[in-house]
Order: structure tokens, then C-alpha cells, then sequence
């Protein structure tokens, strides 16, 4: 062991919000500066075990690269410009639900929310497992801190009748370790939905279950580049084995925080 390196896992990623999020048209500019400026900090990174955040975008050609077009968790390949990520401590999971249900509430009360957008997908989720590239790489714990300059979402449902453990053990064993060897793809960090529990009306409810997943694809270069080489037949690579579908692939670029980058990009 190199001196001074700790054993220990104290910070481990327990769950995580994604919320998928568009703003009214000719309202980007207004809507990306409040959210980086204001609610980024005070509706989640102030909270008690929140590790990290982080956001990326989907402009107009991230869109064209999407799949399928009509879709269960964008509607269309079309809805949906903005992710946010927030990493939250193993086993602080309802300390940290009752910080956000309690804050957010707060914030409608004392008028810091934007009403010129729309929630397309949010939701919680449990982290259940990594697959990385390197030995000895970005560790899932850092992966929004490393601002990788892009990521890909693959949402996903175990077919009827097939035990979601043996979706992960083909992708663990088969899929992602030749799938990430030689690859611009640092990790897959793969989650289950939990149903998001409280929250603001104009927040969709969405229901947990096991047979769905969220894979998040952390990629070192541009994802619409990789796209064709890695992901555009992804579908029909899992359809094949039987074992369960993609319900939602898209690539998203990082944000530049402090910029308006993207924002005349979108549509």
C-alpha cells in the first residue's frame, strides 16, 4: 500500500436523484443560470450527505442520437434538455429524503423555485453496482467531481418472467467487460428506482421496481462521437439474449458552469 492511501470506504455512494428537467422555450438562459446559481446549491448540495453533483445537457444532436423515439421515461426523444446527478452517503438514504422533502417545500414557501419548466423524469435511486475500465481509475464516488466531458443514460427493464440478477450478471461477466477494455468509457455505475417519496406537486410521481435499471456511462471523450461504435445498436444487443430491453438511451454533454454554453443548442 502507498503511504499515506487509506483502506477504509468511509465515503461510499449509497443512492442518487436524477432528474431529468425542460425548460419553456425561450426561457433557457433564465432557467440554466437559476438552476447553476441558485437551486443547484440550495435545493440539494447544502443537504446533509450529499457527496456530489453534478449536470449535463442534451443539445439537439443528442437528441437526433437518442433511442427508442416514443419512449416511458422522456415521453419523446425530443423532451427532456437537462440532467442533474446528485450523489447521496451509503445508508443516509432517509436523513437525506426528509433534508429534501423539508428544503424544497422551503424553497416554493420563500419563492427561490422557477416556474417556466417542466420535470420530464425525476426520481431516487439505489446504487448497486460499478464496472470500470482501469484497475485502479475514477472511482464511482468521484465520477461527478472528475467532470468527465460526457455521459450516456441507458434505462432498461428485465423481460417478463427473467430475475434482474441475471440481467446484471450478463452485463458484469459478458457485456461490460469487453464492452469498457481499450474504450473512451471509464465506468457503467448501474442503479434501481426507489419511488421518490415526497416532494412538490409539479413533481411526477414515479413508482420503484427492481425489474427496471438506470446504467450511467461516464465517457472520456465526446459521447456523440462514441456513439455509433458503442451505443447505437445497444439495443438490440440486449434484446438478443432475452434477458430484457432498453427503454431510453441518450447521450449528455457536461455543463460549463458560469457560461450559458448549449443553451441555443437545445432545439
Amino acid at each position: 500500500m502507498a503511504q499515506g492511501v487509506m483502506e477504509h470506504d468511509a465515503i461510499r455512494l449509497g443512492s442518487m436523484l436524477f432528474t431529468i428537467v425542460e425548460p419553456k422555450k425561450g426561457h433557457e438562459v433564465e432557467y440554466n443560470r437559476w438552476y447553476e446559481r441558485d437551486h443547484f446549491y440550495s435545493g440539494c448540495m447544502i443537504g446533509p450527505w450529499t457527496l456530489a453533483g453534478g449536470r449535463f445537457v442534451a443539445t439537439r444532436d443528442c437528441k437526433a442520437l437518442r433511442y427508442p423515439d416514443e419512449n416511458e421515461i422522456t415521453g419523446s426523444a425530443g423532451r427532456g434538455s437537462y440532467v442533474a446527478l446528485y450523489w447521496i452517503q451509503d445508508g443516509r438514504f432517509r436523513d437525506w429524503i426528509e433534508f429534501g422533502g423539508a428544503q424544497v417545500m422551503w424553497l416554493h414557501e420563500n419563492g427561490r423555485m422557477f416556474a417556466e419548466r417542466e420535470h420530464v423524469h425525476t426520481q431516487m435511486y439505489r446504487y448497486r453496482w460499478g464496472a470500470f475500465r482501469d484497475d485502479d481509475g475514477v472511482p464511482a464516488e468521484l465520477a461527478l467531481d472528475h467532470r468527465f466531458p460526457g455521459l450516456v443514460t441507458v434505462f432498461g427493464q428485465a423481460a417478463e418472467g427473467v430475475d434482474p440478477a441475471d440481467v446484471d450478471a450478463w452485463y458484469r461477466d459478458e457485456h461490460l467487460p469487453a464492452a469498457l477494455a481499450g474504450s473512451p468509457i471509464s465506468m457503467c455505475l448501474s442503479a434501481m428506482p426507489k419511488p421518490l417519496q415526497q416532494g412538490p406537486s409539479d413533481v411526477p410521481r414515479q413508482e420503484g421496481s427492481e425489474r427496471n435499471f438506470l446504467h450511467l456511462y461516464f465517457c472520456d471523450s465526446d459521447p456523440r462521437e462514441l456513439w455509433a461504435d458503442h451505443f447505437a445498436d445497444h439495443a438490440g444487443v440486449l434484446e438478443k439474449t432475452g434477458l430484457g430491453t432498453v427503454t431510453f438511451a441518450s447521450p449528455w454533454l457536461v455543463t460549463v458552469p458560469g457560461t450559458d454554453t448549449y443553451t441555443d443548442q437545445l432545439w
